[in-house]
């Protein structure tokens, strides 16, 4: 279930009025709550494609009896037509997938992409208040339907400053003890799908097999995340011969340890509406090299613009940024603290509650 969609069922389970939640799953912990009641909708062939349809169905009719009943509505992006609010998280229409794999694959993903900017697109325009999180998001959603701008309003994503905290010496020392990790090599993370290039890994790895060839380049990477290319790249890791230098972890459910444990993010994402990965990287109290066109780019502060990527595509620039840091990460780090300790403040609890505000408004 999307952490965003969760904080805010859950805050609003909390308030203890009745909540619907129409899903093809949602966390066990909501289902504890007296209050809440789940409608769940099938996914045949656990495809999205051939879900969707049925989510927006059965979406439609509990939207609108909720509505006569004067209760709230809240959907996302183009899952369910209704006149409601909607809440985004990604802009089909902002970015173009390049699927990869056989021309089964390519073609399926050529045309779920066509399907749900359709269905964006029909969505949005007909959706009374529209929540971004983010002004990239805003933006792109603008450019996307052409809706009038007062219909769609900025709310950040928020944090869980308990399960994030600032990390500290004595705790980088015992996540990395508890991982296997050297206490004297500095260690960099990629969090990401490695499906398509929407995340930027290739880029990250071109930049990566440049510095290792250089002998003062005393910096690991650490891969967290799977997909169809995961194979691909781990046979390209060893064919030239960065098998020591870049670290396959796949899926992984203790990424606040090793945010904890590690020294630096590295995202050069081509899209990101937001980027939580980024978000509790900065909550953790390390650094973050992002794209500047990420939503959450528009949190960094001028004191670390020289964290943020000018272009996903360029290796070069992606080389200098990681070398810059190499060279001078201590001296971000009293902006980098002031940065995470502005983001655990704006909790999930805060964001659901100035969320609903805005609906009620």
């Amino acid at each position: 279930m999307d952490r965003a969609n969760l904080a805010l069922a859950d805050w609003l389970a909390r308030r203890g009025g009745p909540v619907r939640l129409v899903a093809y799953r949602v966390e066990d912990s909501l289902l504890r709550y007296p209050n809440v009641r789940f409608i769940r909708v099938p996914k045949p062939a656990n495809a999205y494609l051939l879900g969707e349809p049925l989510l927006a169905a059965v979406g439609r009719f509990w939207a609108a009896r909720t509505l006569a009943e004067g209760g709230q509505v809240v959907a996302n992006g183009g899952n369910c037509q209704v006149p409601a609010a909607n809440w985004v998280h990604y802009v089909h229409g902002a970015h173009t997938p390049e699927p990869v794999g056989g021309p089964l694959r390519q073609w399926k993903g050529r045309l779920s992409h066509r399907v749900y900017l359709r269905r964006e697109q029909r969505a949005l325009r007909r959706a009374r208040i529209i929540i971004a999180n983010s002004e990239r998001t805003r933006q792109d959603l603008l450019a996307a339907t052409g809706v009038e701008p007062s219909r769609v309003q900025v709310v950040y994503l928020g944090s869980d400053p308990s399960r994030f905290p600032p990390t500290s010496p004595s705790l980088r020392s015992e996540a990395r003890a508890s991982l296997g990790w050297p206490q004297d090599r500095r260690v960099a993370l990629f969090v990401g799908a490695l499906g398509d290039r929407r995340k930027g890994f290739d880029t990250l790895f071109e930049a990566w097999a440049r510095l290792c060839v250089r002998e003062d380049w005393d910096v690991d990477l650490r891969v967290v995340g799977t997909g169809a290319q995961r194979e691909e790249w781990e046979r390209a890791a060893r064919g030239r011969g960065l098998g020591e230098r870049i670290r396959f972890l796949g899926f992984r459910d203790d990424v606040p340890r090793l945010l904890a444990a590690a020294d630096l993010l590295v995202s050069p994402t081509r899209y990101e509406a937001y980027g939580l990965g980024v978000h509790e990287a900065l909550c953790v109290g390390i650094p973050a090299l992002v794209s500047r066109t990420a939503g959450v780019a528009e949190r960094y502060p001028s004191t670390l613009q020289g964290l943020l990527l000018e272009d996903p595509e360029d290796v070069g620039a992606l080389v200098r940024r990681l070398e810059e840091w190499r060279a001078r990460g201590p001296d971000l780090a009293p902006a980098v603290a002031a940065l995470s300790s502005e983001l655990r403040a704006w909790t999930w609890d805060a964001m659901a509650a100035e969320l609903v505000a805005r609906l009620e408004a």
